[in-house]
C-alpha cells in the first residue's frame, strides 16, 4: 500500500470518527433532555389536579350556579391531568432544552454569531413564556366570559376536561410563538434580507398577516384573534425599533455604501454625457432628405449633348459625376440602376428624334 493510499485511509477513518464523536454528543445531549423532563414530571404529578383546577379557573369563575366540567371519556379523570402535567414539565425545561441544543451548535458558528445568537436565544426563552402568561391572564378570561354569556338560557353549559386543555394548549402555543415576532425581525435584519426602514414599508402587510395568523393559530371567535393580532402588530414594531438600535452601526456603514455607490453612478453618467458626439443620420434611412435637388427631366438640347459624350467615349468617372448632379437617389446601386435607365431613354429619345426627322424631310 502506497503512502498516497495510507494517508486516503487515514483521512476516511478520522471523518468517520468524527461523525460517531458528533453523534454520540447528540445522542448523550436528548438523554439528558428526556431525563429533565421526566425529573419535573414526576415532581409535578402529585399534584396534578390541583393544576388542572388552577388552569380551568379562567373558564370556572364564569359558569352558571350549579353548573361544572364534565369527563365524557372512561379515563378521562386520570389521562387529562397527565396530559397536562407532561406539557408543562416540557414547557418549564425549555430552557435547559435550548441550552442543550445551543450547546450541539455552538461549536460549528462564528464569534460574532455566538455573540448574536445567546441573547436572542435567551429572549425569546422569555418571549414564549410572556405569551403564554399574556393568553392565561387576560385572553382567557375576556374569551370564556363571552363564551358563556352569549349562549341560549335553555343550555346547560357543561365543558368536557378533555376539550378545554386542548382548547387552552392551542392558545397557548398561538399566543407563545406569536410572541417570537421580535425574534425573526432581527433575524431578518442580521441575515441582510431586509433593512429596518424596508420593514417599516410593509407595515400594511404585516397588519393584514397579523390578524391572518391571528385566525390560524386560535380558534374561531373574533375576540381571540384581535387579542393575538394587535400584539403581533406591538411586537412588529418593538422589534424594528431593536434592530435599529442593534445593528446601527451596520446600517450606517451600509448607508454610506449606498450613497457612495449612487454617487459614484451620477459622476459617470455626467462624464459620458458631458463628451461631444457628432450626429450621423443612417444613410439607409429614406425618411430623412437627402441634401441633393429633387430631378428633373433633360431638356433636348442636354440629351444630344449627353450623347454626344457618350458616342465619343467619355470616361465613366465623368458620366457618374453628371448624374449625381441630377439624381435624388441615397445608395450606390440606385445610381447604377438610374443610370441605365437614363442612357436606355437617352437611346430611345435619339432614335425617335432622328426617324421625325426624317419623316419631316420626306414629306416635305
Amino acid at each position: 500500500m502506497t503512502q498516497q493510499e495510507e494517508q486516503k485511509k487515514d483521512n476516511v477513518e478520522s471523518s468517520a470518527m468524527g461523525l460517531m464523536s458528533h453523534l454520540v454528543e447528540l445522542r448523550d445531549r436528548l438523554l439528558r433532555v428526556v431525563i429533565s423532563v421526566l425529573a419535573i414530571f414526576l415532581c409535578l404529578f402529585y399534584w396534578a389536579n390541583d393544576i388542572y383546577t388552577y388552569l380551568a379557573g379562567p373558564l370556572t369563575r364564569h359558569l352558571p350556579e350549579g353548573t361544572q366540567m364534565i369527563a365524557i371519556d372512561v379515563a378521562s379523570p386520570f389521562l387529562t391531568p397527565f396530559k397536562l402535567v407532561l406539557m408543562l414539565s416540557v414547557f418549564l425545561a425549555m430552557p435547559f432544552i435550548l441550552y442543550q441544543i445551543w450547546g450541539f451548535v455552538a461549536p460549528g458558528l462564528y464569534k460574532h454569531e455566538k455573540r448574536l445568537a445567546g441573547p436572542l436565544l435567551a429572549a425569546s426563552i422569555v418571549l414564549f413564556y410572556c405569551g403564554m402568561l399574556f393568553a392565561f391572564y387576560i385572553v382567557f378570561p375576556l374569551v370564556f366570559g363571552f363564551f358563556t354569556s352569549v349562549g341560549p338560557e335553555m343550555v346547560a353549559i357543561s365543558t368536557d376536561i378533555g376539550r378545554y386543555l386542548d382548547f387552552v394548549i392551542s392558545l397557548f402555543f398561538g399566543f407563545g410563538l406569536a410572541f417570537e415576532v421580535p425574534i425573526a425581525t432581527i433575524l431578518l435584519v442580521a441575515m441582510g434580507m431586509t433593512t429596518p426602514d424596508q420593514l417599516a414599508e410593509k407595515r400594511p402587510y404585516v397588519i393584514v398577516g397579523a390578524f391572518v395568523m391571528g385566525m390560524l393559530l386560535t380558534p374561531p371567535d373574533i375576540i381571540s384573534q384581535v387579542l393575538l393580532a394587535v400584539p403581533i402588530w406591538i411586537l412588529f414594531e418593538s422589534g424594528v425599533v431593536a434592530s435599529r438600535m442593534i445593528f446601527a452601526e451596520r446600517l450606517q456603514k451600509d448607508a454610506e455604501q449606498a450613497a457612495q455607490d449612487k454617487a459614484d453612478e451620477a459622476e459617470e453618467e455626467s462624464s459620458m454625457g458631458g463628451d461631444d458626439y457628432e450626429v450621423v443620420n443612417d444613410p439607409a434611412d429614406t425618411s430623412q432628405s437627402s441634401g441633393h435637388e429633387e430631378y428633373e427631366p433633360l431638356t433636348d438640347a442636354e440629351m444630344e449633348a449627353e450623347m454626344d459624350r457618350i458616342e465619343e467615349g467619355e470616361d465613366d468617372d465623368e458620366d457618374d459625376g453628371a448624374y449625381v448632379e441630377t439624381a435624388s437617389t441615397d445608395s450606390d446601386t440606385s445610381k447604377k440602376v438610374n443610370k441605365k435607365t437614363k442612357k436606355k431613354k437617352t437611346k430611345q429619345s435619339k432614335k425617335k428624334g432622328k426617324g421625325s426627322s426624317t419623316a419631316e424631310d420626306s414629306g416635305s
